[in-house]
């Protein structure tokens, strides 16, 4: 359900159904993330995941949940490189001098799904669900999850 506050404190309706009279609502901002994309997202990483149909190198969950973020998601939100004059910070790739642009000498600090902005949210979800539909992911509970989605979780 999606509500538009008005300034005289009523509301309008933003989606076809409605609040129920005498049911409590969890109110939350919609022009961030919501709820429903975090638990959307996590669910098809944990999917995805599970099938094995994914070819990330990774060795654990947590590997392949950064790997998504990185290659899929908003990636990475600034970097640190070593020089002979100590470590430096840059905010982008392009920053870093090409000497030490390399993965000997830079590390990229990950974006967190938290700081992620609404339209980078729905990106790496699209380039999720994209990615499991090439990987051939057509279990249960990947339909489950995006019949779940429907269009005014978003």
């Amino acid at each position: 359900m999606k509500i538009t506050i008005a300034p005289d404190g009523t509301y309008l309706p933003a989606s076809k159904d409605i609040p129920i009279v005498g049911r409590s609502y969890i109110l939350e901002d919609a022009s961030t993330g919501t709820s429903a994309q975090n638990r959307a997202f996590h669910s098809l990483i944990q999917e995805y995941w599970r099938t094995g149909f994914h070819s990330s190198p990774a060795k654990t969950f947590h590997e392949f949940r950064d790997y998504i973020k990185r290659d899929l998601g908003a990636g990475f939100e600034s970097f640190v490189y070593a020089t002979p004059d100590g470590v430096k910070k840059a905010n982008t790739r392009e920053e870093i001098p090409r000497e030490y642009n390399n993965s000997k000498h830079a590390l990229g600090r990950l974006k967190s799904w938290t700081d992620y902005t609404l339209k980078e949210r729905r990106n790496a979800i699209d380039n999720l669900i994209a990615e499991m539909k090439q990987a051939g992911v057509n279990t249960k509970k990947f339909f489950e999850i995006l019949d779940g989605m429907g269009s005014d979780a978003f």
